[in-house]
């Protein structure tokens, strides 16, 4: 069986980057076993969060609670990244 794969998405209110990052995230979970978190920038999670990975505006997106990136995000980028985490994992598996 093949653990799905953490995605944390930091967002915030009336933030057209953030729908953009639900929608390629949505299409990218199609092909890759993924478990979305979603938390809010303005919570103090979210503060802290970003804090620690170096997220510096909406929308911040980690992968296996590692940054990935911030702002509007690249599916191709995206998808290349969870290739080679598969890939890692079969390696270890």
């Amino acid at each position: 069986m093949t653990h799905p794969i953490q995605i944390t998405l930091l967002t915030q209110s009336s933030c057209g980057f953030c729908d953009h990052a639900k929608e390629v995230l949505s299409r990218v979970g199609a092909d890759y076993p993924l478990e979305i978190t979603e938390i809010d920038l303005a919570a103090e999670e979210g503060q802290l969060l970003a804090a620690r990975t170096g997220v510096l505006f909406a929308p911040g997106v980690l992968v296996d609670r590692e940054s990935f990136s911030f702002g509007r995000i690249s599916e191709r980028k995206l998808r290349r990244t969870l290739d080679q985490r598969r890939q890692e994992r079969s390696a270890h598996a």
